[in-house]
């Protein structure tokens, strides 16, 4: 058992990993990640080559030419820094690099604004990145090795996410692996076509004209279906390892259940604890969906914990989102009502948004949450959670 926080945690799981190459930017609240690894290069506890790079567009470029010469590659940041990468975002899922990244979620500027929310992860949703989103430093850890072999295992790269300040600065016990366990589970990188075997030469992010492009896109759409389909293998090996499990959609209390609520990252702690009291204090019917697998979303999944739930007892469903689409639904309401929408007999979902900027959200907000499912005292309208009138 080790004291540490989220960004330590994910330090400590990229020192176990110990990857061929290292790009690093600083940008609050990622900044303590690259602190301690670099405490950790220092200390000579590593073979990776860590590069200070002066922009987050250098870091993932540096990440890509590492990646495509056929080293393994991990980097990290947050906000306007992953924002400034997005040009090479796609770059790297294009060419089908498994990139490592971890990112301390913080909201978008204007207005400038260094706390918490999912502005930035969701604002790169369509950049062909598998997301995962972590509730703890515990799971910040574990993730690591589940998105890195995952991503190794379909040739796409991954992004883990955790809450900035919530999580990534606050100390938590934390169970570690061995290094010999982690370097069994994750095993040698073997790049399948790297630029350095000069016994069979290629060429990787040559142009694609109309002739060609529409099919490279088509080959990630399918490697995006081989993640859904490979993750919960990849899952399993890790459980069998920690003792702790990894579903993609991980549920409480679903039975009987009239109302139930769809969250993810730190805020999933805050809501399990909600839910628990309603239902041991006051009897009521309540449940909890956390959503681990953001992308590809689990769509076939979802519908039938849905399907089940409903045949049982469920009404309504609340989707709280820590981001919003502008113009749009919020994006996990959407990919809820897009997994629901040809049910037959389907519960009413209803979109609450809260936590932009980094403000709170308390147990109370959460159970008002439920009562309001409970008693009907909600609209179609998107709702707010801690909104100044």
């Amino acid at each position: 058992m080790l004291a540490q926080t989220g960004a330590q945690a994910a330090a400590e799981a990229m020192r176990q990993i110990d990857p061929d190459v290292v790009p690093v930017y600083p940008i609050t609240p990622q900044t303590p990640i690259v602190e301690s690894f670099s405490k950790i290069v220092a200390d000579g506890l590593v073979n990776s080559e860590m590069i200070h790079v002066e922009s987050e567009h250098s870091a993932m470029s540096a990440a890509v030419g590492a990646q495509a010469a056929g080293a393994r590659a991990v980097t990290a940041s947050s906000s306007a820094g992953l924002a400034l990468m997005f040009e090479v975002l796609g770059v790297a899922s294009g060419m089908r690099l498994p990139i490592l990244m971890n990112i301390a979620n913080r909201a978008l500027s204007s207005p400038i604004n260094i706390h918490c929310d999912h502005s930035d992860s969701m604002g790169v949703r369509d950049s062909g990145w598998i997301q995962i989103y972590s509730e703890n430093a515990q799971e910040v850890y574990d993730h690591n090795f589940l998105a890195l072999k995952l991503a190794e295992k379909v040739s796409l790269p991954a992004m883990v996410m955790q809450d900035g300040f919530i999580t990534s600065h606050s100390l938590e016990n934390l169970e570690i692996l061995t290094d010999e366990q982690v370097k069994q589970f994750i095993g040698r990188y073997k790049p399948q076509y790297p630029l350095l075997n000069i016994e069979k030469p290629v060429t990787m992010g040559a142009i694609q004209l109309p002739d060609y492009f529409f099919e490279t896109k088509r080959q990630q759409i399918q490697a995006m279906s081989q993640a859904r389909e490979q993750y919960d293998a990849v899952a399993q090996e890790l459980s069998k390892l920690t003792g702790r499990s990894y579903p993609k959609i991980e549920t409480h209390n679903l039975e009987n259940a009239q109302a139930i609520i769809v969250v993810l990252n730190s805020t999933a702690g805050t809501a399990l604890a909600a839910m628990r009291k309603l239902k041991n204090e006051f009897r009521e019917k309540v449940g909890l969906i956390k959503i681990r697998l953001f992308l590809p979303f689990p769509q076939e999944e979802f519908r039938e914990i849905i399907k089940k739930a409903v045949g049982e007892n469920l009404k309504t469903i609340a989707v709280l989102d820590r981001a919003v689409s502008l113009g749009s639904d919020a994006p996990i309401a959407k990919e809820i009502k897009n997994a629901l929408f040809d049910l037959s007999n389907k519960p009413q979902v209803y979109s609450y948004i809260f936590g932009l900027g980094g403000r709170e959200i308390f147990e109370k907000d959460i159970k008002k949450v439920y009562l309001d499912l409970i008693s009907k005292k909600t609209d179609h309208q998107v709702k707010y959670i801690g909104l100044r009138q």
